[in-house]
């Protein structure tokens, strides 16, 4: 690393933390900030530095947003403390949750107009890969704001597709990705439980399907924690309405019909108003079992 640099992570949830540990470790002084308390104290225990973020923004190389949504990205970059308005021309915003295009390219104006480089660096891999900083990062912005992240994407990412010159095209892609891994994970909790209809145990589907041309990589990810019964959160379910909502708006702007994106949505809408919000997507598992009166690894009634 040829300079160490200043750089704030907001939001230290399954991926922000991996993300934030990733770059401490490549050698950089990194603050990091959550609404959790105790996410905030284990990553200063761990050499993470101290500081609020108003203090510290004017001082900032780079500010790294992993938070849930829009609304959420816009708050910390433009509302309350107003990171952006207080950092130096030339520094950089990487904002990592899945939105809609137009509003990546709406906050790229913003920050340029403050003389702020913005990138658009939706995030994919899993909690287990941010920690490792082997990330896929879907990045778009103009070629300064690649040149500004460069330390933080060599930190956090094992590959880096760079799709475009503005804003936008990197949350294009994410909103295609998330079709697909949704649709995979509801898939997954599907064939799971029809299986279980037959006869089929949960550890002996994972074991069969995950060597068989039904597999994917989210079956593989996520059958094992319905086989475990532990549905301690990576991802959780309130992420899929969130981002298959974004699919659907994006699918209804361009008058695409997305019939199979509906029903996934409609099952991971159906966990969360079960109360299984926070808990792992996986979980999407117990709308079926629930319906057909199954019991699956863990329950007890």
């Amino acid at each position: 690393m040829s300079e160490k640099l200043k750089i704030a992570v907001v939001g230290l949830g399954s991926m922000g933390y991996g993300i934030a540990s990733s770059i401490l470790r490549a050698g950089h002084e990194v603050h990091g900030f959550d609404i959790n308390d105790e996410a905030v104290n284990r990553f200063q225990a761990e050499g993470g530095s101290k500081g609020d973020l108003s203090e510290i923004a004017p001082d900032l190389d780079a500010l790294v947003v992993v938070v849930l949504n829009a609304a959420q990205t816009e708050s910390v970059l433009f509302e309350g403390e107003k990171p952006v308005s207080l950092m130096k021309p030339g520094s950089m915003v990487m904002a990592c949750a899945t939105v809609p295009p137009e509003f990546a390219r709406r906050m790229e104006a913003q920050c340029n107009a403050n003389d702020v480089h913005y990138l658009d660096a939706p995030i994919s891999g899993g909690s287990m890969k941010a920690a490792n900083g082997q990330l896929s990062i879907m990045a778009s912005g103009k070629p300064d704001a690649f040149s500004a992240a460069e330390a933080v994407l060599d930190a956090t990412a094992e590959t880096v597709f760079r799709l475009g010159d503005s804003a936008g095209a990197g949350s294009a892609m994410k909103a295609v990705n998330q079709l697909l891994a949704g649709v995979h994970i509801a898939t997954m909790a599907e064939a799971l439980t029809f299986g279980m209809t037959q006869g089929v145990e949960p550890d002996k589907f994972l074991e069969v399907i995950s060597k068989c041309a039904g597999t994917s990589w989210m079956l593989e990810n996520r059958a094992p924690h319905i086989v475990e019964g532990d549905y301690t959160p990576h991802s959780s379910v309130n992420i899929w309405p969130k981002d298959l909502g974004i699919v659907l708006d994006i699918a209804k702007s361009e008058n695409f019909d997305a019939p199979i994106s509906q029903a996934a949505f409609d099952q991971f809408k159906a966990a969360a108003d079960m109360g299984l919000g926070w808990e792992d997507d996986a979980a999407v598992a117990k709308v079926y079992a629930k319906k057909s009166n199954l019991k699956l690894p863990g329950e007890t009634s």
